[in-house]
């Protein structure tokens, strides 16, 4: 049976998840980053290989089991994401001298009355949310395209920001002021690709449900008198809607409402009333009666637009030293993912930020440890590969991952550091585990010289991973992450 799921679900998606970040009871996002080592082709335990693409053409992450707990392996930190760095928001739409936008219909995808055509906007498209009938102006005011002079070319931009009436340009153009982007929507949330969305109040509080402002004539008809014919009802289940209708040589060719009326969820205005009117002999006219959105145009942006996509800002500020220093600026990082509700020491995680990497605090250091090496120790056989060596303070960071050389032991194990082994460099260091350090030492509370991740690795879900080129970080530097979830 023919079915569909609406754009009304899509929006709800967004909205519940948007809220999600607020809610008293909500759930807890973090943005992690990791994979320090290059993507290459690895080695697994049983010898058989696992091709990982390269650091300029990284493979696409499979969404299964396998790839949710691969992304453990070599997290290096994780930042929360607040509400304040969430915003509903939609493609941007630039506008454009010499375009001809689509008008927004509530009909679209619908068969055109007494055929079997769909319905379709001046771009061909049948959806209005694929349809371009918004535009952000160079002031950062968002319209919405609600007449186009008959599909021809917009050569004015739209300007003001009256929150209550219709704009019309020289060009024929009709638009609705729907809201202006603030200062803070446009550092963090504007993008090359996509705009943020929010809801303007004064606009809001002035829309009106189902008042209607545009008529389009499918039709022109012939043979009608000739004259402007006023007082003309706009009949349907809203009430006060009236039209004057201008005939020439015959034909209907222009509408005018001059009376929006309240209350339609749909409506017509047929030949035999312009006839009643004055036009007398008319024949063939049709009108389409455009219905606003519920609410009226302006009520609900994020509805009206079609913000189905939520986007994400985290900023990650050098180590993050506000927040204990959890990220490392010693290493690269090639991997970016979202995880909702991870733990840390076996609760809730709630922190800023998290380190999810191991580390051991050595004593009796000789040389220094590279980063990426491959480090192993001596009688557990356990192996790993440097994420960072704190020299200060006697800190060597790793991570343990599935393949060969970089966590698997010989017998294809993943082998825990542990006691006072000596630890040795492929092509560095050395040194031996302090075991008789329990204390916090930089923001790393270890016990008998070891720390665990404080993320706790296969917590939570991740909801995100993306691979890409190396980015590497610096500690007077700030990446800024923009992730955008598509509903």
């Amino acid at each position: 049976m023919p079915a569909i799921i609406t754009n009304k679900f899509r929006i709800h998606n967004s909205k519940q998840f948007q809220e999600s970040f607020s809610e008293a009871a909500g759930n807890v996002y973090y943005l992690g980053i990791g994979r320090p080592l290059p993507f290459t082709t690895s080695t697994r335990g049983d010898g058989r290989t696992d091709n990982l693409g390269t650091d300029v053409l990284p493979i696409t992450p499979a969404d299964n089991i396998n790839s949710e707990s691969f992304t453990y392996d070599d997290l290096l930190a994780a930042k929360k994401i607040t509400a304040t760095d969430v915003a509903f928001v939609a493609p941007r739409r630039n506008w454009v001298t010499g375009t001809t936008y689509d008008i927004y219909r509530h009909d679209y995808g619908e068969r055109i009355t007494g055929t079997t055509t769909l319905q379709s906007a001046n771009s061909g498209v049948f959806n209005i949310f694929d349809a371009s009938f918004y535009v952000m102006n160079s002031a950062r005011n968002v319209y919405k395209c609600l007449d186009n002079d008959n599909n021809t070319a917009s050569t004015v931009e739209p300007t003001g920001t009256n929150a209550s009436t219709i704009l019309s340009t020289a060009d024929g153009y009709k638009w609705k002021y729907m809201y202006t982007l603030s200062a803070s929507e446009q550092s963090n949330f504007l993008s090359t690709d996509f705009m943020p969305v929010s809801t303007n109040t004064s606009v809001s509080s002035n829309a009106v449900d189902g008042a209607i402002d545009i008529i389009k004539i499918k039709t022109a008809g012939s043979g009608g008198t000739d004259g402007t014919h006023t007082n003309i009802d706009i009949r349907g289940d809203g009430s006060g809607g009236k039209v004057s209708v201008t005939v020439t040589s015959g034909a209907v060719t222009a509408v005018t409402v001059t009376t929006a009326g309240t209350g339609y969820t749909f409506a017509t205005i047929s030949n035999a009333q312009i006839v009643a009117a004055g036009a007398t002999n008319l024949v063939g006219a049709e009108l389409d009666v455009i219905i606003p959105p519920k609410g009226g145009h302006g009520f609900n942006a994020i509805e009206e637009i079609g913000a189905f996509f939520v986007m994400t800002n985290t900023s990650l500020e050098g180590t993050e030293s506000a927040n204990s220093g959890d990220v490392s600026v010693a290493n690269d990082f090639r991997r970016v993912c979202m995880i909702k509700d991870p733990n840390s020491g076996g609760s809730a995680a709630s922190a800023s930020t998290l380190r999810a990497t191991s580390a051991i605090k050595l004593t009796g250091v000789s040389g220094s440890f590279a980063i990426d090496d491959k480090i192993t120790q001596a009688t557990t056989g356990a192996i790993g590969k440097v994420v960072e060596w704190d020299s200060t303070n006697a800190i060597l960071y790793y991570v343990q991952t599935r393949h060969s050389n970089e966590g698997i032991d010989t017998n294809g194990n993943k082998v825990a550091f542990s006691a006072a082994n000596v630890i040795s460099g492929a092509t560095s260091g050395s040194a031996t585990p302090d075991t008789s350090h329990s204390a916090t030492t930089n923001n790393v509370v270890f016990n008998s010289g070891y720390s665990v991740p404080e993320l706790d690795h296969d917590s939570g879900d991740v909801l995100y991973v993306e691979n890409r080129a190396p980015i590497t970080r610096a500690a007077d530097q700030t990446e800024n992450i923009k992730l955008i979830i598509e509903f």
